[in-house]
């Protein structure tokens, strides 16, 4: 967050309203800077990305740099607030060198406010996962999203939301078998009592003559170790975020900290683009202290939608491009074994 003088504020505005626009960096007013995704940065997480925005070349510093991470921990149904078929919970961290100049009470608010948009797009039962059910009306995965902001350059609501796609991305749900423990107890005092233990099967019916009563308890194992196991379910329905910065007469994108202080009104909307779907509006915010008309947020959606299938295609891209590079270096480890 910057603080900037009237003057230097009205330098910015007239210079993006120029024709041509001009900006410090000399981009247009869609382009967005570098940006540069790595996956699977945290060993003990069940799916972690770090991204940044325009962070320097020469020396890597600068920029927008968020780390997001993905942890799965098993809760029970009914025993408080666990979900049938699981639930996703986001947080959002923002260290304090980040934000210098802001009081604790401040920075406090301020991760409050990223938090609330996070997770109230991100933890809605549409888009929950179908595989964070373990064990139905008994226990399931809580996923816990956490991201962390190092420094802010200026879009870091874009860069929020492209690490948590690329953590959910790489996140792997464990394997799990179930386990039922059937305990048979006769009606007769003198009958001897049995138990008998099962995997993966269904639950036991007995006959109609069968006067036993029947206690089952379930429960569930790992197959596998705790970070292998399948993609976390519905990949193309994670949002992504763009952020349209708001002038009278125009809009842009991928603003600087300088930029973001001279305009009075962002638009954040929140897209995801299943396969052979018709895209899907999650959702949108309006910040700061301008007003918008209807006609022109019909506009901006329209425009919204545009720009943020760029992202969504530059994103995917590269997350594909980390799933070869980390098979390529898993390959190569095991051949040098």
């Amino acid at each position: 967050m910057a603080s900037i003088s009237k003057a230097e504020k009205a330098y910015i505005q007239s210079s993006l309203q120029s024709d041509p626009p001009l900006r410090a960096d000399g981009r247009g007013l869609i382009d967005f800077r570098t940006i540069a995704l790595e996956s699977g940065i945290a060993p003990i997480a069940n799916g972690s990305a770090r991204v940044s925005i325009g962070r320097n070349a020469q020396d890597g510093g600068g920029g927008t740099e968020v780390v997001a991470a993905a942890k799965l921990e098993v809760e029970s149904i009914g025993d408080g607030e666990g979900v049938d078929g699981g639930r996703v919970v986001c947080s959002v961290s923002c260290s304090p060198t980040a934000y210098p100049l802001l009081s604790p009470n401040a920075l406090d608010d301020l991760q409050h406010d990223m938090t609330s948009v996070l997770n109230a797009t991100l933890s809605h039962p549409t888009i929950r996962p179908k595989n964070l059910g373990i064990l139905p009306g008994m226990k399931s995965w809580l996923l816990n999203l956490d991201v962390i902001v190092f420094s802010d350059a200026g879009n870091i609501f874009d860069a929020i939301f492209m690490a948590a796609r690329a953590a959910l991305w790489d996140t792997k749900v464990p394997r799990t078998k179930s386990v039922q423990y059937r305990a048979k107890k006769s009606d007769r005092s003198d009958a001897t009592q049995a138990m008998d233990m099962d995997v993966d099967e269904t639950a036991h019916v007995g006959s109609a003559l069968d006067t036993r009563q029947t206690i089952q308890v379930a429960d569930f194992e790992l197959p596998d170790y705790w970070d292998e196991g399948e993609p976390l379910d519905g990949r193309q329905t994670w949002p992504v975020c763009l952020t349209l910065n708001l002038l009278p007469t125009l809009h842009f994108l991928d603003a600087t900290l300088q930029e973001e202080a001279s305009v009075p009104l962002k638009l954040l909307v929140f897209y995801s683009f299943p396969s052979d779907v018709t895209p899907l509006l999650r959702g949108m915010r309006l910040l700061g202290t301008g007003v918008s008309d209807l006609v022109q947020a019909k506009s901006l959606l329209k425009d919204g939608e545009k720009y943020a299938r760029n992202v969504w295609v530059a994103l995917e891209g590269k997350l594909k491009d980390e799933d070869l590079r980390r098979t390529q270096k898993a390959r190569e480890r095991f051949l040098n074994r």
